[in-house]
């Protein structure tokens, strides 16, 4: 009898799970907690090589989507630091949201709007899950993909530790009518000196961007909401006003200024699962946005799982796998995202260390391509998870 898998969370781990569960002969059901219109959050993302790997074993192709991002370049005081050859794609997160949305139901996958869980148990036969409007929902097997907070991680183990708030907000948006020089897709990367900025030239001549204003403490999602576009784009022109570079014109030609988030990560989660309940995506293994990793990784997750649970008939053991499988790779890329994160919020001490030896290393880096356990990842289909 085919398993029936419900999937907590519409986001990229929930629908990329889904698909490869049903490629793996599973029958899954995806819960959203939002409304459909509710989708796309947040500006935009860039998925590595690995990530897009993982993707075409699922026969998903994201080429229509955004842009090619073919190096990346470090600037630091208007001085080029270090480039660096990248296989990645930059897409937009709503775009990328509602093309794996759509795929996943072409392909037969049902999506729940409006499900939002809060509380699931194991039965004798399966789990069940109970939503805030009332229903519930029985099956073989439960993934939650439901993200930083999730409330499955919670469910599995009351005692899961929290997240880490890693000292730097997000914000950006996308600039236009601004003609800046350079070739397209590039990630341009600028060690500011009071905050980090990133920026794309997409080939339609528009640029999108990111910064990282510094947190040192952790602000509420109200405090943060309560400051309006005016209130950020001021405060982002203070903190570039003495950097060279085309920060202050690319703000200036962003009519609206994403509301910033905060960032953080997971070193460690202890329990991944239980023996109908597992985690994937941010749920267990949330990286800093520095890592380029963060989606690329749920990703892999949602192919690595399916490959377990086609092969595996047992759930508790198909998930025991899956972590022995996932554990020490995420957790390693969390670590790199760390330290890539601290050199954003450098002093000027250590931003002229960093500056000094950042060409060096990263030199060394692409002579013994020292990232490419992280980049040259690939997971075969065809191979037994056993």
């Amino acid at each position: 009898m085919t398993k029936r898998a419900l999937i907590i969370g519409g986001g990229i781990a929930g629908t990329v799970t889904a698909m490869a569960l049903r490629k793996a002969g599973l029958d899954p059901v995806v819960y959203e907690a939002y409304d459909r219109d509710s989708d796309g959050v947040g500006a935009f993302l860039t998925l590595a090589e690995n990530g897009l790997a993982a993707l075409s074993v699922l026969d998903l192709d994201l080429s229509r989507l955004g842009m090619d991002t073919p190096a990346m370049v470090m600037i630091s005081r208007g001085r080029q630091l270090a480039t660096a050859p990248m296989r990645a794609r930059t897409v937009s997160r709503s775009d990328l949201y509602g093309a794996l949305r759509d795929e996943a139901v072409r392909r037969g996958v049902p999506i729940e709007y409006g499900k939002r869980l809060v509380d699931a148990t194991v039965t004798p036969s399966g789990v069940q899950a109970r939503f805030a409007d009332g229903t519930t929902a029985d099956g073989d097997l439960l993934v939650g993909a439901d993200g930083l907070r999730s409330r499955t991680r919670a469910i599995i183990d009351p005692k899961a530790p929290a997240a880490r708030h890693i000292g730097l907000l997000n914000t950006g948006g996308y600039a236009r009518g601004l003609r800046l020089s350079g070739p397209p897709g590039v990630a341009h990367f600028v060690f500011g000196r009071r905050c980090f900025f990133g920026y794309f030239i997409h080939p339609a001549s528009d640029v999108w961007w990111f910064a990282n204003p510094p947190a040192r403490r952790e602000p509420s999602r109200e405090e943060l909401l309560a400051i309006t576009g005016r209130q950020w784009r001021e405060r982002l022109n203070d903190l570039f006003a003495d950097d060279p570079g085309p920060m202050l014109d690319i703000i200036a030609a962003t009519e609206h200024i994403v509301p910033a988030w905060n960032t953080y990560d997971f070193p460690r989660v202890p329990t991944w699962h239980n023996e109908r309940m597992v985690l994937v995506g941010d749920a267990v293994h949330a990286t800093s946005p520095s890592s380029g990793q963060g989606a690329s990784l749920a990703i892999e997750d949602a192919v690595v799982l399916g490959r377990c649970l086609r092969d595996i008939d047992e759930p508790a053991a198909a998930f025991a796998t899956f972590r022995h499988l996932r554990r020490e790779r995420v957790e390693r890329v969390v670590a790199q995202g760390r330290r890539n994160g601290n050199g954003k919020m450098a002093g000027p001490v250590g931003a002229a260390i960093r500056d000094l030896i950042l060409p060096v290393v990263m030199r060394r880096i692409a002579a013994k391509d020292a990232q490419g356990w992280m980049h040259n990842y690939r997971i075969d289909w065809d191979e037994s998870a056993r």
